[in-house]
């Protein structure tokens, strides 16, 4: 039900989009109208994350929308040893410097931090910034090396997760913006966070 209503959902949002340009911007309705709209998009997603178990996040690369144009998105698993995977369910996880490397048909995370915990066994040697083997399917492999080699596009990770019980990571094939598409983004950012203020005030 969910799933066919949002068309229709983001279709009235583009009329209300439209109307907005077309001379009425400061009009408080229509800015309400949008905001709904939004509103209802995003539970929307949340139910979707929580139905398929991509809603238990462990970390996020909030930098990764800022500095590319996100593509294609895929989910990998992780090879992890097991303290890593208890750090995880800490949440002591981040990926914010972190980055895919494609090698010889193979997907390795760099740069990616796992805080030890201190109840870790004294006989493991704890690396919190190993490199990590990513699992992915030998089509999906392929996807990566054709744009990485031929299209020069880099992959970065986007999100770490839980589905069920097993750690996942999501990346994805991107572009570095220009200057003046990280401004656009900014621009954004700002009206996203206003439109939290906005919605806050109304509550």
């Amino acid at each position: 039900m969910a799933a066919a209503c949002r068309p229709v959902i983001m279709r009235l949002r583009r009329v209300m989009m439209s109307t907005a340009r077309m001379g009425v911007h400061g009009d408080p309705k229509t800015a309400l109208a949008c905001l709904a709209f939004d509103a209802i998009l995003a539970s929307m997603s949340k139910a979707k994350d929580k139905k398929t178990g991509g809603g238990s996040t462990i970390a996020l690369n909030r930098r990764a929308r800022h500095d590319y144009f996100l593509e294609d998105k895929m989910e990998a698993g992780l090879v992890l040893e097991g303290w890593e995977v208890k750090s995880l369910r800490a949440g002591k996880g981040r990926i914010a410097e972190a980055y895919v490397l494609i090698k010889d048909r193979e997907a390795f995370l760099l740069g990616s931090h796992i805080q030890p915990l201190e109840s870790a066994s004294t006989h493991v040697i704890a690396d919190a910034t190993r490199t990590r083997k990513l699992l992915l399917h030998e089509r999906e492999l392929a996807t990566l090396v054709g744009a990485t080699e031929q299209k020069g596009y880099t992959v970065v990770p986007t999100a770490m997760y839980w589905s069920r019980g097993k750690a996942k990571l999501e990346i994805a094939l991107a572009k570095g913006k220009a200057k003046h598409d990280k401004r656009e983004t900014k621009k954004q950012q700002d009206w996203q966070r206003r439109k939290a203020q906005i919605m806050r005030s109304d509550g």
